[in-house]
Order: structure tokens, then C-alpha cells, then sequence
């Protein structure tokens, strides 16, 4: 082999042909690496469904770039002699091609950039960090925009990303005079047996190959392998996100905060898992999405909520994360301690909201947003789980799942964790919320209109035992006045009722009765 210039290279989720260590690369002198490692698989117990779609996701891509001309270095997780981390595979690698430098696009997640900043040591040869600029915030620029606030609000972040992207603008003004028509897209759904169905593909030999090797070294982790039907090529994503732009789009805005125990997915996207792991570019899919509204095909209210999504709360978790870490995902304001319930390893539980959504992780490593923040997340907020463990959990458990964008939607929002530094209040919610969203409550044990004792839904009891116990730390929130003025309208008996109820609840819980 020639002498080699670079040696590049690329991680699980930069799966991009514009990624910045790869915009001036030379397939006659430049060699690409990339590692299946169990390090990366094995740092929590990832679920099998989300191990099997990333090291498929990567040879499909590894295959491309071959195709392209490049001479592509793959080390497969059962290659003899697989040194089973990054930098052992890349010290081998750079000791037997001898580049002149390596180059690599930063990485999502902390760990590994606080390991790559060793590699110029242990490697003796110039490494190039290379700034992701698939993201449209850079870091310097988010901390910019923060500094000095004495609160970081997501709205204010959303408007200057879109004066930035110029999406949805008419001129300096918003589209439709209205910056956010969230107060839109909260109807419950119906079931609709017309309602056509999401895009998926059956498994090619390669993805094939990789179910089977996640079976057999991952097979005691969470999940499934028979229902297999990620895009696994960016040709593929680009096809998903055409079917949901012509099927789903138009109905996606009203009922984006909708459950139903028939329909997991409902009018939502699924290319969440594209976009974080490269197939897909985001300002692209935005200005996609735009169009259909530009040209009459969509509701203003459903294009703007989905590129809310992605200008707005992507890139705003992402600047949190990279704001705050080392430390963040340590963070415990409430102080909340009870482990994690084995049932959400398994969806047992007499409680349909949580045993369909978690059901549904266990199915397919997906669940949409409100099922992550008002089921899941609720719960353990509500229950006083630990934060930490409910962050790991995510992590394991979900395909679109990476540290920098899990860490603060899990910290920060579902369980309240930093106090306040991504979202100004608690998002607990009684079984109410969850009526009024969802049919769950019709097919529970649980009655979701009884408040109190046996067969009452015991997010009721949770919720004003949750406010209870946090009062010192959380009744000095604006946003929850309504909430605690309505608690200390109750009678002493009632408010004892209340926590006699949650407590007998969290009693069960803690002893691994089936609850």
C-alpha cells in the first residue's frame, strides 16, 4: 500500500458523506477506519434492536464509501484479534499504516471526547478534531446565547435558530404572525384503520449477519430482533422521511401529544434514529418539511411543531449537554432515591399506560416523545426514582438514544433533575392528563377517576404526594402555583388521604410487588 496522508476516522452515528473529516478527504491517499467495539456496545446494556441497527447502519455505510473509492479499514465485532475499544483499535490501526495524521469529527458525547483528547500522546502523530457541523448551534455560539441569562428558555433559543435558518420566515416575522402553535397540536387520536402505515424494510443478508451476532453476544439484553425494519442506507432513510412527508405530515401537528394502545406510532416521523446517526441532514429535512407547507400540502401547525422539534428543542438539549458536562448527568436536585422498578425491564405491570409504552420499547426501541416525558418520565418523577438510573435507562433502552441528547430531555426534563437549567418547571401530571390524552385509562385496572385507595389510579395519589414531599425545594415556582394554592385549599384529612395512598403505592414498589 502507498503511504498513507489521513487516517480518518468515522464513529456509529457520524454516518454522513458531508461530515467535516471527510469534506476534503483524498480516496488515493487517505484511509477510513471504523470500529465495532464492545466498549461502545456494552457501556450500558444497550437494547438489542438499537446494537444490531448501528453495526448494520455502519457496514451499509462502510460498503458506500468503498463504492466511492476509499479504502475503508472495518473491524467487526467478532473479527479475531477485535481489541474491543476505540483507541486500541485506532493505536493498532495508526501502528500498521503509518498516516501522517488522524482525523476525526468530534463526538457526540463527552467520554469519548475527554478519550480522545489523549490520542496525540498515545499515538505520537498529530490528531484533528474536527468541529460536527452537522448541527446548525455550535458550541461557542450556544454559550454565547446563554451567558448572562439568568434562565435558559428554549423559545427564545427556537426564534433566533429560526431567524438564523430563515425557515418559516416572511421576511424578520414569523410565518403565520406566531412563532409556536404548540396550543394546536394537543388533541387526543382516534383509531383509524386507514391510516397508512409507517415505512420499514426487511432485513438484507448484512443486517441479517448483524441480528445474528447481537443474539448471540448481546442476547440477555433488553428487546427483540424479530420486528427488525430499520432503514439501514441513507437511501433508505431518504425514503422514510419522503413517505412520513407525504402520509403523516398533515396530520402530524394536532396529534403529536396523542397515545393509543393500537397505534404506537400514530402520524410521527420515525426518522429520529436518521438523523442522529448521519443518514439524514437536519436543516435538509427542515427545509423539506417547509415546503410542503410553502406549497399548500401542509398545516402551518403541523410543519412548524415538527421544525420545532428539530431547530429548536434538538439543538437546544445539545447545548445544554455540551454547556454542562462533566457533572450534568450526576445531578439530583429533588433528591429522589428508590431504584428503578424491575418492570421496566419487562412491561409487567397492572398500569396500561406504562406496560404499552414500555411494552412498545421492548417491541421496537422506540417510543415518541410524550410517552418518554408524561408516562415514563412521569412516573419515575412522580415515584422518586433516581435520576441517574432513569438516565441510564433511556440510554439502554431507546435506538435514537445518544448521550448528548438523552442526558437533558432525562436530567433536565422528564425528572427535573438540574433544577431548572433546561425547563422552568416539573413536568408532573396527574392520571388526568394522561385520560385526556390517551385511551390507556379505558383498558386499565386502575380507575383514573378514583383519587384515593384500592383501584385508584395511582398517579393521582403520586402526583400530590410528589408535590408534598418537594414543597420546600418547588413551591417557590411560578408555574406550579395553581397546583400547590389547590393543595393547601384541601383539608388536613384529604391531604393525609393523599399521602397515606401514595405511600401504601410506593410500599409495594419498593418490594417488587406486582403493582
Amino acid at each position: 500500500m502507498p503511504s498513507i496522508r489521513h487516517l480518518i476516522f468515522i464513529l456509529g452515528d457520524q454516518l454522513s458523506p458531508n461530515l467535516a473529516s471527510l469534506r476534503d478527504a483524498d480516496p488515493a491517499q487517505d484511509v477510513i477506519l471504523m470500529c465495532e467495539v464492545m466498549a461502545e456496545a456494552t457501556y450500558v446494556r444497550h437494547h438489542k434492536l438499537k446494537i444490531a441497527f448501528i453495526f448494520s447502519a455502519m457496514r451499509h455505510f462502510a460498503e458506500e464509501l468503498s463504492e466511492r473509492g476509499f479504502t475503508v479499514r472495518y473491524c467487526r465485532l467478532d473479527d479475531e484479534g477485535n481489541k474491543g475499544s476505540f483507541r486500541e483499535e485506532l493505536r493498532v490501526a495508526v501502528t500498521e499504516l503509518s498516516p501522517k495524521r488522524v482525523i476525526v469529527t468530534e463526538p457526540g458525547e463527552w467520554r469519548v471526547l475527554e478519550d480522545m483528547k489523549g490520542w496525540r500522546q498515545l499515538l505520537g502523530l498529530p490528531v484533528d478534531i474536527r468541529a460536527d457541523d452537522r448541527f446548525l448551534c455550535p458550541h461557542k455560539e450556544f454559550r454565547d446565547w446563554a451567558s448572562g441569562r439568568k434562565e435558559l428558555t428554549m423559545e427564545f433559543f427556537y426564534r433566533e435558530m429560526r431567524r438564523k435558518t430563515g425557515l418559516l420566515m416572511e421576511g424578520d416575522h414569523p410565518a403565520g404572525g406566531r412563532w409556536n402553535y404548540d396550543a394546536e397540536n394537543r388533541k387526543p387520536a382516534s383509531p383509524d384503520l386507514l391510516r397508512p402505515k409507517h415505512k420499514s424494510y426487511k432485513p438484507d443478508a448484512l443486517s441479517q449477519e448483524v441480528i445474528a451476532l447481537v443474539e448471540e453476544r448481546f442476547g440477555d439484553h433488553i428487546g427483540r430482533l424479530e420486528r427488525f425494519g430499520f432503514a439501514v442506507t441513507r437511501a433508505q432513510a431518504e425514503t422514510v422521511l419522503e413517505s412520513f412527508i407525504r402520509d403523516f405530515l398533515p396530520q402530524f401537528g394536532e396529534t403529536q401529544d396523542a397515545m393509543l394502545v393500537s397505534d404506537p406510532f400514530l402520524n410521527h416521523s420515525l426518522i429520529s434514529f436518521y438523523i442522529n446517526i448521519g443518514f439524514l441532514d437536519p436543516l435538509a429535512v427542515c427545509r423539506a418539511v417547509e415546503e410542503e407547507y410553502r406549497a399548500g400540502r401542509a398545516p402551518l401547525n403541523a410543519v412548524e411543531g415538527f421544525i420545532r422539534q428539530i431547530i429548536g428543542w434538538r439543538e437546544y438539549v445539545r447545548g445544554v449537554y455540551w454547556l454542562k458536562m462533566p457533572g450534568y448527568t450526576e445531578l439530583n436536585f429533588l433528591e429522589a432515591k428508590r431504584a428503578l422498578p424491575g418492570f421496566f425491564w419487562t412491561g409487567e405491570t397492572d398500569m396500561k399506560c406504562l406496560s404499552t409504552v414500555i411494552g412498545e420499547t421492548i417491541d421496537h426501541a422506540y417510543a415518541h416523545h410524550i410517552q418518554r416525558l408524561m408516562i415514563t418520565g412521569n412516573f419515575a418523577l412522580l415515584a422518586g426514582i433516581d435520576p441517574f438510573q432513569v438516565h441510564e435507562w433511556y440510554l439502554e433502552v431507546y435506538a435514537d438514544a445518544y448521550e448528548w441528547v438523552e442526558a437533558p430531555n432525562v436530567i433536565g426534563m422528564t425528572q427535573f433533575a438540574d433544577g431548572g437549567i433546561l425547563g422552568s418547571k416539573p413536568y408532573a401530571a396527574s392520571g388526568n392528563y394522561i385520560s385526556k390524552m390517551s385511551d390507556y385509562c379505558q383498558h386499565c385496572r386502575y380507575d383514573v377517576k378514583k383519587k384515593v385507595g384500592e383501584g385508584a389510579c395511582p398517579f393521582n395519589a403520586l402526583y400530590w404526594d410528589f408535590l408534598d414531599r418537594n414543597g420546600e425545594k418547588l413551591s417557590g415556582n411560578r408555574r406550579l402555583a395553581q397546583p400547590y394554592a389547590t393543595w393547601r385549599r384541601m383539608s388536613d384529612e384529604q391531604r393525609g388521604t393523599y399521602r397515606k395512598s401514595a405511600q401504601c403505592f410506593l410500599k409495594k414498589l419498593e418490594a417488587g410487588e406486582k403493582v
